[in-house]
């Protein structure tokens, strides 16, 4: 029973290094040669360990588990550690004196080692399955190679081969569990990268789509109104239409800069701005787009709603939403844009159409990625509303019946001064 707890204890040795790599190194080590350098220092403090706690067997005998660090290291490392290694081995097993073990070592790794390097690439090319068969394969070949050179040496004792069956039969066991465990964490580990890889690619398109929607936006209030510049009978406003398309183009520009910079740290460029002046301004710009669709906007603003936020910011959100409320009148109607202070200490800011509506359940989803009442929308339009309107710790709630218009109310902390 004491020789399995020493054999129990050789297992415990030897998945440290495994434990540690797959713990702590494998997700921040990148590079081939960092990994095998690391890798060959952890093999190779096994292998210490298990040769400074052996099995002792009588007087003269010391079994341990020292192969299968060095098998593991050669098989998937390569050449170089798999001689580094054994040349461990051999310098730790002279520490301890000169004797017929020592030269059993020797011969045992001199006539081993070329077989596993030889078996090396074959190994690496490999399915999981293979891999089992040829380290258990070698394992094997290990031990009984090791058993003949020591009886050769030593003599033959029939308690000593009882031992040397109970090693066997437990480094075959320990081989075989060794490279299924490392095997399944390698491919839970890719597994893990391919998902990885996956929502990154995810991401990429959800971000493309969001730019291709926020760019438009801009694109569409200044083709308007370089359309209304056309108009002869508007040469009083042309200036104000180009002061408006120049604004609306720098924008789009602030616009591609934040996509530039999404996976950076960004500024905060929060500060105290007047709502009011923001929902006036985007009822402006949205003006053009909105008579197109035989729509109109009629707005009831206060002028004092100074809250903290981001003014670029505030504008996007309501031109996403106030855009939204004009497409959803294809046969024209009224958009009702109010501001004001309300007595909880929000800035109420509401948006009410005349449109289709919605259910309930449509109001739920609303919101959520890639899903729009619109036939070519995408949704990440009020995705990004949302997202805003949250970001300033405010809240948005919306009042919608199917066939009689939505309301958005957006409430947003008041500025302190």
């Amino acid at each position: 029973m004491s020789i399995i707890k020493d054999f129990l204890l050789q297992l415990t040795l030897l998945i440290i290094p495994i434990f540690i790599y797959f713990t702590f190194i494998l997700e921040r080590v990148k590079k081939d040669r960092n990994i095998t350098v690391i890798m060959t220092i952890l093999w190779g403090i096994s292998i210490l360990l298990c040769m400074s706690f052996p099995v002792n067997v009588g007087e003269t005998a010391r079994l341990d588990i020292r192969f299968i660090p060095l098998l593991l290291g050669t098989l998937y490392l390569g050449f170089w550690p798999g001689i580094l290694l054994s040349t461990l081995i051999i310098l730790y097993r002279l520490s301890l004196g000169v004797s017929l073990g020592f030269y059993n070592t020797v011969l045992v790794l001199v006539l081993s080692l070329p077989v596993i390097l030889y078996f090396q690439k074959s190994f690496i090319r490999s399915k999981k399955d293979k891999k089992a068969v040829i380290a258990l394969g070698l394992s094997f070949y290990y031990c009984v190679l090791g058993l003949t050179i020591f009886t050769i040496l030593i003599g033959f004792s029939f308690d000593y081969l009882k031992v040397q069956l109970l090693h066997l039969v437990f480094m075959v066991a320990v081989t075989l569990f060794c490279i299924v465990f490392i095997e399944k964490i390698r491919e839970i580990h890719q597994l893990r990268s391919d998902v990885q890889n996956s929502e990154k690619l995810r991401v990429i398109s959800e971000l493309t789509s969001v730019f291709a929607h926020e760019i438009r936006n801009p694109m569409q209030v200044t083709r308007g109104f370089l359309q209304l510049l056309d108009d002869p009978d508007l040469p009083h406003k042309k200036k104000e239409y180009i002061k408006v398309s120049i604004e609306e183009l720098d924008r789009a520009n602030e616009i591609i800069d934040d996509f530039l910079a999404f996976g950076k740290p960004s500024e905060n460029l929060n500060g105290k701005v007047n709502a009011g002046d923001q929902v006036e301004r985007v009822a402006n710009l949205i003006q053009s787009f909105s008579l197109n669709h035989q729509v109109e906007i009629k707005t009831d603003i206060v002028g004092d709603c100074w809250i903290d936020a981001n003014p670029q910011k505030i504008n996007q959100s309501l031109i996403n939403i106030m855009k939204n409320a004009v497409e959803s009148m294809p046969n024209g109607g009224i958009i009702w844009v109010a501001c004001s202070p309300d007595a909880d200490g929000f800035i109420r800011i509401s948006i009410k159409d005349q449109g289709v509506g919605m259910t309930k359940q449509q109001i739920d989803r609303l919101g959520n990625p890639y899903y729009s009442l619109k036939e070519k929308g995408t949704g990440l339009g009020m995705m990004v509303s949302f997202q805003i309107i949250r970001s300033f710790k405010g809240k948005i709630f919306v009042n919608s019946e199917k066939g009689a218009g939505t309301e958005f109310i957006i409430l947003l902390p008041q500025a302190v001064f």
